[in-house]
């Protein structure tokens, strides 16, 4: 293995939807050609997403950054071609188009690798906004401009369900907490 094989992020663009398709086909093509020395890893950041339907907990990949893949790698050589050149694959994250693909900073690195945890930390030091029977102001969406009473709050969804009267009835409304403000 080469003394100055300095591996570094790149992003590398794919089809949207074929994210994990471009990792296996990357992973594929690079083992087949024996340049392990060069790709050390490919990854496809997600999060956990947790659905219910039918009264099942259902907890799914979801990509986080639909149409990129990160990649560990020493593009010496023949290395970016060979990546470039595999099915679903749109091109390197780069300053110019046709450029030369350009690395994370360290710090991206981490934030992107960290993310997961990041989220998870977050989530619970946020304080609700708001409380129940509030009065509250639309500042987005169709019913900007009106006025509505929080009804119920969705915290780990980050909505509200505001009762806002409109043409004389109250009509329930979800909004998310970016959608309203105190009055």
């Amino acid at each position: 293995m080469a003394e100055n094989n300095l591996k570094k992020w790149y992003v590398v663009r794919a089809v949207s939807g074929q994210e994990n398709k471009v990792k296996a086909y990357i992973e594929t093509e690079i083992s087949r050609l024996g340049m392990e020395d060069y790709v050390s890893q490919v990854l496809v950041p997600t999060e956990k997403v947790v659905t219910v339907k039918d009264g099942k907990k259902l907890v799914k990949e979801k990509v986080y950054f639909p149409g990129y893949v990160m990649m560990e790698a020493n593009l010496v050589g023949e290395v970016p071609h060979i990546i470039k050149s595999i099915t679903s694959v749109i091109g390197f994250l780069g300053e110019t188009k046709g450029g030369e693909p350009v690395p994370l900073r360290i710090s991206e690195v981490n934030r992107m690798l960290g993310k997961v945890d990041e989220l998870a930390v977050n989530t619970d030091n946020h304080a609700i906004p708001f409380s129940l029977g509030e009065t509250i102001k639309v500042i987005d969406g169709p019913f900007n401009g009106f006025n509505g009473t929080v009804e119920k709050i969705n915290d780990e969804k980050r909505k509200l369900e505001v009762m806002v009267k409109i043409f004389g009835r109250k009509t329930p409304l979800e909004l998310s907490f970016m959608q309203v403000e105190k009055v």
